[in-house]
């Protein structure tokens, strides 16, 4: 196969990293290849930049340092190094595991105290020595081990899960495996018990999502499965679970026309309905944002063209203009009708009053508004993603909380919603006090 297809692409960032060496290559693939023969280091990662066919091999990946913007570039990560489960006997295994199960820490493998190794990075140049992470250089069949820090103990085996029957597709919406433990080891909260932490996640407002017992679930569409966690301090957190090897056979025939929300829309409409044109997917500018195609394999991010990952009203796209970040699209109906935007149609659109405006403190507004004042998209009431809350429909049911509109369920002073923008929770609404002497 390709090369490529052992790594994972992110367009338009850049990572810091301290041990890197520069290469003149003409494409990717070039690259890949610089950094497969790397000798100065172990090449977890590389940068390739278009425009100066610079090609820079990096010890480090996105899980280990810093990244940030930039515009040129593309970043190629080795999956095999963001793997943290084994594959068989775990001869492979490269990710960063650093303690045998009893949580004793390992010894670093070049050091010789406590103990003398007999395996060593000089005698096993090819077997991922590095640090003091867990490896299995002679092929144990008990799996990863290490030398510990313990005098007591000259090594030990690491608790490393298996990626066969442990493995989620896509992101993980229908993992139903028994894993109960976050990435950190924290032990998962039942989704049935209320303490340490009241949530609205339950089986009986949630019956199709397999809420049952502590087992780590995606019931949200968040970038992969997760629970909350029976620690006091830490409401929730990811789950370690491995991408499955092979990725489900996705249909080309995805809808071609908008039916429901369009969340299987998979035409290739890439305008919004101003007209401005969609940014692609897997770039980082002028918009910073999180739908990256890698992470989100299944849902049909492709190119620029409009797609619906979150469960909008309908399809969007972010566009290349840097004052507007995101925009919905005109997708005809699959019945035939017209794409439902004002202006597109000659009957004109009646919005009562009420919708337009809110009396008092808008706790009886029922509009379709969703922007918040200073222009962000609203966060869907029923959703933890990117912020986690409780004002959840069956908690506020008189609330009217629908969809992502614009709604005062506690009495704040106006209408109000969590936003999309994960450094923003919430904001007030784009809303006007109706006029008093207005009839409803």
């Amino acid at each position: 196969g390709n090369i490529l297809d052992d790594y994972l692409r992110t367009d338009g960032v850049w990572i810091l990293t301290r041990n890197k060496q520069f290469y003149k290559t003409n494409n990717e693939k070039e690259c890949a290849e610089k950094c497969e023969a790397e000798r100065n280091f172990n090449c977890r990662a590389f940068l390739f930049t278009r425009k100066k066919l610079q090609c820079l091999t990096l010890a480090e990946n996105a899980k280990m340092t810093v990244m940030f913007n930039s515009t040129e570039a593309v970043l190629y990560e080795k999956k095999i190094y963001l793997l943290q489960c084994k594959r068989g006997i775990g001869k492979d295994y490269r990710g960063m595991e650093a303690k045998t199960r009893r949580g004793i820490p390992c010894q670093k493998w070049a050091e010789k105290t406590p103990h003398n190794p007999n395996y060593t990075p000089e005698k096993h140049p090819n077997a991922g020595l590095e640090e003091n992470y867990c490896r299995n250089p002679d092929g144990d069949e008990s799996g990863p081990w290490c030398y510990t820090t313990d005098p007591g103990t000259r090594f030990d085996y690491c608790n490393i899960p298996d990626c066969e029957g442990q493995c989620m597709q896509c992101n993980g919406e229908d993992y139903h495996g028994g894993v109960s433990r976050t990435e950190s080891g924290l032990e998962c909260q039942r989704w049935d018990a209320q303490e340490p932490h009241m949530h609205g996640f339950t089986s009986k407002h949630f019956p199709e999502k397999d809420l049952k017992m502590n087992y780590c679930r995606n019931p949200d569409g968040e970038l992969r499965p997760w629970c909350f966690t029976t620690s006091p301090t830490k409401r929730w957190e990811y789950c370690n679970i491995p991408s499955c090897p092979t990725r489900p056979q996705v249909s080309g025939l995805g809808s071609r026309c908008l039916s429901g929300k369009g969340e299987d829309y998979r035409g290739r409409i890439a305008i919004t309905e101003s007209g401005n044109a969609c940014q692609h997917w897997n770039t980082q500018f002028p918009h910073r944002h999180g739908w990256i195609p890698d992470r989100y394999p299944c849902k049909g991010l492709e190119e620029n063209y409009c797609r619906n990952p979150d469960g909008e009203k309908r399809p969007w796209c972010y566009t290349i203009s840097s004052r507007v970040r995101w925009e919905y699209c005109a997708i005809p109906h699959c019945d035939g009708a017209e794409p439902g935007i004002a202006g597109m149609s000659n009957v004109p659109v009646q919005v009562p009053l009420s919708e337009e405006c809110y009396r008092g403190k808008g706790q009886s507004y029922r509009g379709t508004t969703s922007i918040t004042a200073s222009g962000k998209k609203c966060q869907a009431w029923n959703s933890m993603f990117p912020h986690r809350h409780e004002k959840t429909p069956d908690r506020f049911p008189n609330a009217d909380l629908r969809d992502n509109y614009c709604r005062n369920p506690d009495g704040d002073n106006s209408p109000w919603c969590f936003t999309t923008d994960p450094s923003v929770t919430w904001e007030y609404c784009n809303l006007k006090r109706c006029d008093d002497h207005t009839q409803e």
